[in-house]
């Protein structure tokens, strides 16, 4: 038997509910719950993976792949940089304190060309540029910058897919962005070779090293009756199946070696359906190693998406400045208990789970979102107007960026 949830379809239409509702919508359909990195045993150096695509679509000519490059040796500063980092199981990645950063970002909305209207903060306006300089920095280790050469050698003939909703999409645009950008010598860019009718689900792919990069639009991963246009205008309440899955993810799923997922759910709901992810992966007969991405929280302040809420500052929180609200800490508790339960059954089905918990080092980035700047000059005609503001996805380039740091160091360092 289906079993049905019902929800607001949007965080930025202008429908009104009481908090907790309001809470569970964002953090349901974009507050970007897991990020999945899937490590198949191809990962040990073996030969060419097959290439995912969408349902009902064609692989993509041959003429796309290249012969494959010599490998090139480090550079001196990533090794420096390697030499740096503790050993594996000394250090919490994933405690620490953002710290000033005047070398500031790989990229500009100049050098990236992959960045969406809503998150391109400079374009838009923005006027301050403070955000841009802070990296995280774990307490007790250093943290490399990520390393685009590296990481490409690393995922020479794998396919990685960003399973979700719009932070997914928003992360996906934060990596191309740094693979790609143009200040690195040798560092290719991608090519666009699919994406759907309404630019959702997209693949590139990085010639030279036959790597493909997609994002798959699934904003709740399980089965989900949706009724919204390109705008977010809704004109029915969603439906979820609790029960079902998003065949749009699983039936590609054992062609890929990484994935990103996202959220599903609140309280009931959401541990149940996170039990069936979980229970899919380590009982699809596909070996990997995942990495799960928990909860990111909004900064939302003096309202909510819908009633005005802002996110001015300017800087970031300091550990003891802010705490995290009653749903997301409600949220974040099923995560690790159904991650941990996970874990347990794991290895005797041949797959690995490890834990990328940005949760708290997110939370204390009030200052890295679009604000009033998801929209071209929204104040250039009237300084007072009142706009809506986007205080849930992330400016780019950002704070987001740094989650890619830390993914190459559980790469490189991990062991995997």
């Amino acid at each position: 038997m289906v079993k049905e949830m019902r929800s607001v379809v949007n965080p930025f239409s202008p429908l009104k509910h009481n908090n907790v509702i309001i809470k569970f919508a964002v953090s349901f359909l974009l507050v970007g719950l897991a990020f999945h990195l899937l490590v198949s045993d191809s990962f040990r150096f073996s030969s060419v993976v097959e290439t995912p695509v969408p349902a009902n679509e064609e692989t993509e000519p041959e003429s796309l792949v290249a012969s494959l490059p010599a490998e090139e040796p480090l550079s001196n500063d990533f090794a420096a940089n390697e030499s740096q980092t503790s050993q594996p199981g000394k250090c919490d990645l994933f405690v620490g304190d953002w710290i000033p950063d005047p070398s500031g970002p790989f990229y500009t909305n100049q050098s990236c060309l992959q960045i969406e209207g809503h998150q391109n903060c400079m374009k838009n306006g923005r006027p301050d540029s403070g955000y841009l300089h802070w990296r995280w920095s774990p307490r007790g280790c250093s943290l490399p910058r990520f390393n685009p050469k590296k990481f490409l050698r690393l995922m020479r003939n794998k396919s990685w897919a960003f399973i979700g909703d719009s932070i997914s999409r928003n992360h996906v645009q934060s990596l191309l962005c740094t693979l790609s950008q143009v200040l690195q010598p040798l560092v290719e860019q991608a090519v666009e070779v699919y994406h759907d009718e309404e630019y959702r689900s997209k693949i590139w792919r990085f010639p030279s090293h036959n790597f493909t990069l997609s994002v798959i639009w699934t904003p709740f991963l399980i089965k989900a009756d949706i009724f919204e246009d390109m705008n977010g205008v809704s004109s029915s309440e969603i439906q979820l199946h609790l029960d079902k899955l998003d065949k749009k993810w699983t039936d590609q799923y054992r062609n890929l070696d990484y994935a990103n997922l996202t959220e599903l759910g609140f309280d009931y709901a959401y541990r149940k359906a996170m039990q069936l992810i979980f229970n899919f992966i380590t009982n699809s007969g596909h070996k990997a190693l995942a990495f799960f991405r928990t909860t990111t929280p909004d900064h939302f302040e003096n309202g909510e998406w819908f009633s005005g809420g802002t996110c001015n500052r300017k800087v970031p929180f300091k550990e003891d400045e802010v705490s995290m609200t009653d749903v997301d800490t409600i949220m974040h508790n099923i995560e690790l208990e159904e991650f941990e339960k996970a874990t347990a059954l794991g290895p005797e089905k041949g797959v690995a789970l490890k834990l990328l918990d940005t949760t708290r080092l997110s939370l204390l980035r009030p200052d890295g979102h679009p604000g009033p700047y998801r929209q071209f000059q929204p104040f250039a005609e009237d300084k007072n107007a009142q706009v809506q503001n986007d205080c849930l996805h992330w400016c780019l380039p950002g704070p987001i960026d740094s989650w890619n740091d830390l993914v190459m160091e559980m790469i490189v360092n991990g062991g995997i």
